[in-house]
């Protein structure tokens, strides 16, 4: 409990930060730096950002005795991952006149900018908020931006579904209003009554918390990677309630065995909306209340379940809840993809998902993806959805209109791109790292790519080019990215350096394994060509490259 702990730093400024605003409107007014106060770097994650700074010139300006170059990422709340046609208009121009250009779908269905100077930030917020948009609770020791299956062609409730999404979010958000009176210029909360919030108290979380919702038989947002998981049972097109899992997570920390990755353990069956949205809030209170608070390296949820004991955690959470969980009901996950091309839906709208590879949005010399996707949005034809691999859906497209979009999507080349890639590429994923993230030990988004295109040429070579292997990197063990749930997954040592990581299913059921250490890329080609000369040979009938590395125990 809180009060046998020795605290972390983190702890005493949550408590001390005055409902989240710290000294934030001092940190905003000084002009010597580009920085914002040591304390408040805590606070504004809260707020839905992170202080970063360029570490491709950090050498450069430290030999010029500069500060580094600070800047801010900014992330928005989109439960399920959902923008209309105006809103995603909006975020066009306001990724151009405030940030880098560039709009980053991430795995977690929603949207950030980087390279926001301090300035920035005010104004960036206040043109977010004119669109309806915001960032409350998308950082910091919070609930964060609520998962769910991303294509309606899931299912002919999938509308049902998404919809928890937003409830969850809603019920799960902080009741300071530090964020609209910094940003927005509301009035100053007087009475603090007001502000009392009864789940995250003037403490919040020990550390950050991760909720998704999945539609079987499709697993597209790694349900069992998440703290909460809510697993649909639907029959006869009926939603029969959700199966819980708790304790996902798949950061680590190179060289501390103590941490670790975790799937879900799957605790039981809720049958109405009143129990699963009562069973998600008192999860939350039971890891408030027994969660590490001095360790942030085993802070997440799955540490408490392993140290407290899923039954102990059950019992628990069922004393708090005041009723038995049922038990859980049979589901079965066959795939992990998402839907490519144009799809329908039951109710006879179209869908067009669009390869973005690692969520990037941005115009190159070969494909002009920022400009077709704004042109798409001026139509009003389309709204916007985001999938945990970071790709775009393009949405609730009336059957009269689907020609129009279809003909801007093959004027820009977007059709080509997305229907010639690669298998491998299209189920590839990476993380930012590098130059903005501060955990960053070794590229992967900027290099991944490169990869991939060194890779095919060795599937083509042993026809495996239609195996659609699923392959993640990411610059550190923090696992955005979801490497651990790869079938092949890159983690990042040092500059050049990555584990190589073998075994995951092509389901996300099963975590992989470290396979090869700290090798570079040489290493990397060299040693995937061996394994696939070896798979190609001696696989049996519809058998993927996660399982033929288990039972060749590869990996054990």
């Amino acid at each position: 409990m809180l009060t046998e702990q020795k605290l972390s730093g983190i702890e005493k400024i949550k408590t001390q930060s005055n409902g989240l605003r710290g000294t934030l409107v001092e940190s905003l007014q000084d002009e010597i730096t580009g920085a914002i106060r040591e304390d408040d770097q805590a606070v504004i994650k809260f707020h839905g950002m992170y202080q970063q700074d360029d570490r491709d010139r950090r050498e450069e300006r430290a030999e010029k005795k500069l500060d580094r170059l600070y800047s801010f990422m900014i992330r928005l709340r989109l439960p399920g991952g959902f923008l209309t046609a105006k809103q995603w208009e909006a975020t066009h121009h306001i990724a151009g006149e405030y940030s880098t250009g560039v709009i980053k779908i991430t795995s977690r269905q929603t949207i950030q900018l980087h390279g926001l100077v301090k300035s920035a930030i005010k104004p960036t917020i206040q043109a977010f908020n004119a669109s309806n948009l915001d960032s409350i609770a998308t950082c910091g020791d919070i609930n964060r931006n609520v998962l769910c299956s991303s294509h309606p062609n899931e299912s002919a409730i999938h509308a049902q579904v998404f919809a928890y999404a937003d409830k969850i979010s809603e019920l799960l958000m902080p009741k300071t209003k530090a964020y609209y009176e910094i940003w927005l210029g509301d009035e100053k909360i007087v009475d603090k009554k007001d502000e009392e919030d009864p789940l995250y108290q003037d403490r919040y979380l020990p550390r950050k918390f991760k909720i998704a919702i999945a539609i079987p038989p499709n697993n597209d947002v790694d349900v069992y990677a998440n703290d909460i998981g809510l697993i649909a049972v639907i029959e006869n097109e009926q939603l029969k309630g959700f199966n819980i899992a708790i304790g996902g997570g798949l950061s680590t920390t190179h060289g501390n065995p103590e941490t670790y990755a975790r799937i879900g353990t799957v605790i039981g069956f809720t049958d109405t909306e009143e129990k699963t949205l009562k069973v998600i809030y008192e999860i939350l209170t039971i890891q408030r209340d027994y969660g590490n608070r001095s360790d942030r390296k085993l802070a997440r949820l799955k540490y408490t379940i392993d140290k407290l004991g899923v039954n102990w955690f059950k019992l628990e959470l069922e004393k708090r809840i005041g009723f038995a969980l049922e038990e859980a009901k049979p589901i079965a996950f066959t795939q992990r993809v998402d839907h490519f091309g144009w799809q329908t839906n039951a109710q006879g709208l179209w869908y067009y998902t669009v390869l973005v590879e690692n969520g990037r949005v941005l115009d190159t010399e070969t494909l002009p993806l920022k400009s077709a996707l704004l042109a798409i949005a001026k139509t009003g034809l389309s709204n916007f959805r985001f999938t945990c691999t970071q790709n775009l859906i393009l949405s609730d497209i009336q059957a009269d209109d689907k020609q129009t979009v279809h003909a801007i999507l093959e004027k820009f080349g977007i059709i080509a791109h997305t229907e010639l890639s690669s298998l491998i590429r299209k189920n590839s994923m990476a993380c930012t790292s590098l130059p903005t993230c501060p955990l960053a030990l070794a590229e992967a988004q900027r290099y991944l790519p490169d990869l991939l295109t060194k890779i095919e040429p060795i599937l083509e070579k042993y026809s495996l080019s239609k195996e659609a292997i699923v392959i993640r990197m990411t610059g550190c063990p923090n696992g955005c990215a979801r490497p651990y749930l790869a079938e092949i997954g890159f983690v990042g040592t040092a500059p050049g350096k990555y584990n190589l990581h073998l075994g995951g299913d092509r389901q996300g059921e099963r975590l992989n394994k470290i396979y090869l250490e700290s090798i570079d890329e040489a290493t990397i080609l060299k040693t995937l060509d061996g394994l696939f000369a070896q798979y190609a040979t001696e696989k049996i009938a519809n058998e993927t490259f996660g399982d033929f590395s288990v039972r060749k125990n590869w990996v054990i």
